[in-house]
């Protein structure tokens, strides 16, 4: 199962560069995965096959997404679980296993980073790009407000403002400190 990620990868790598042979066994082989997964994890009333195939066709329509610098299965798993949450949403059902458990089909270690870190690109891609760098930097990568001041060119107090600016703008976004303020 180790070969799974780096088969996956190149096959997509294939398809995304043209080639429909290995693009298609990159589907039969998904397929078979998905199948796996859903069938393990989708309650009664849940029609697993109909996950299969919503989730082949995201795959497929969603292909030029997919950053080649990321694990393949990781983002794959992010698909086939949105589309399980989706379906549990619409018919109300209940998990037979647990969502969180989901990555013991297919997703390698560290997986969970990779997918952790598109997530956060997602949420901090809403600000401006300056803002964004100086939350990874001084939030994410550990740089302390000296060390990101220089690296940017700005006072130590410009970065805090910024800093401090660019969380609250997340917090009222996502549910932070907002939530809070029932």
């Amino acid at each position: 199962m180790d070969d799974i990620e780096p088969r996956l990868r190149g096959l997509m790598l294939a398809g995304l560069a043209g080639e429909a042979r290995p693009y298609r066994r990159l589907l039969d082989e998904l397929s078979g995965l998905l199948r796996a997964y859903y069938g393990r994890r989708a309650p009664p009333g849940v029609d697993a096959e109909d996950l299969v195939q919503e989730t082949l066709i995201a795959v497929h329509t969603r292909r030029a997404t997919y950053d080649a610098g990321q694990p393949f299965t990781a983002w794959a798993y992010a698909i086939a679980r949105y589309k399980l949450i989706d379906a549990l949403r619409r018919g109300r059902a209940h998990l037979r296993a647990p969502v969180e458990d989901a990555d013991a089909l297919f997703v390698p270690a560290g997986a969970e980073a990779a997918m952790a870190a598109r997530d956060l690109e997602r949420v901090l891609a809403g600000l401006p790009a300056r803002t964004r760098e100086l939350i990874l930097d001084v939030k994410v990568e550990g740089l302390s407000t000296r060390e990101a001041a220089q690296k940017h060119g700005m006072s130590e107090s410009a970065v805090k403002v910024a800093v401090h600016r660019g969380l609250k703008t997340l917090g009222g976004k996502y549910g932070g400190s907002a939530a809070h303020e029932d």
